[in-house]
């Protein structure tokens, strides 16, 4: 499998329950060979989370750190009613967003209605990832998600996080295969992330990548195995 140059799914202790430091995450990195690191704190909605003010400075930055380019987003709760949960005057301070469903301020709504939702919200353009579409204590209908993001030209994550704590999370491995097929056949593209909340995490991959090699996925639609297809998906360059 092509090497994964990005992580675009990672949180630093700012997001209330991690636990490294932007630069020390930045240096993690560097070390295990990443060209791409995407901060994307939690927002308004899972306790202890960095209050909103800290998206209006995302410039004070660096755009490098230890040879590493650092981009800038936010995971953004998917909410009942399919709005985002971050207002917009901070969610055009950032470099992209990511949408996902977290129970702590989510209440399952069944199938179609959770995907509804879902699909509300990838229709806003920083909207570039949902986050962890794998989990049935919030079941989705992914023919319906895929289909969708084809359509809004969003990608879905295979988060490898979710798939080293599979025990925690219904029917995961399950999902991600008819999530996977769905996305072959569609031609939608994915994008894999560590979702770490510590250094120690970041580019830690393995799960999904086996995966992703097990479901004989076409690697021309993994987005984040190539900086110019990347950045071309997520910015129009």
């Amino acid at each position: 499998m092509k090497r994964i140059i990005a992580d675009i799914h990672t949180h630093t202790l700012v997001s209330g329950h991690a636990y490294g430091t932007i630069r020390e995450m930045a240096q993690a990195a560097s070390e295990k060979g990443l060209e791409i690191l995407g901060i994307t704190e939690h927002a308004p909605g899972i306790p202890g989370t960095v209050d909103p003010f800290y998206y209006l400075n995302l410039k004070a930055i660096p755009e490098e750190l230890y040879g590493v380019r650092i981009i800038n987003g936010c995971e953004i709760n998917v909410l009942n009613d399919g709005s985002l949960s971050l207002e917009e005057k901070y969610i055009e301070r950032l470099d992209y967003a990511i949408a996902g469903i977290h129970t702590l301020c989510y209440e399952d709504e069944g199938r179609e209605k959770n995907t509804l939702n879902v699909i509300s919200c990838m229709k806003h353009p920083k909207v570039k990832l949902i986050s962890h579409p794998d989990d049935d204590h919030t079941p989705l209908d992914y023919e319906m998600l895929v289909k969708a993001a084809r359509q809004t030209a969003t990608a879905l994550e295979v988060n490898s996080s979710s798939l080293r704590k599979k025990q925690f999370r219904i029917n995961c491995v399950e999902n991600y295969r008819k999530m996977l097929k769905l996305c072959r056949e569609y031609a939608v593209s994915i994008v894999v992330s560590s979702d770490a909340h510590d250094p120690s995490q970041v580019a830690d991959l393995l799960d999904a990548e086996k995966l992703i090699e097990d479901c004989g996925f076409d690697e021309e639609l993994i987005l984040n195995n190539d900086k110019e297809k990347l950045f071309a998906f997520l910015f129009g360059e």
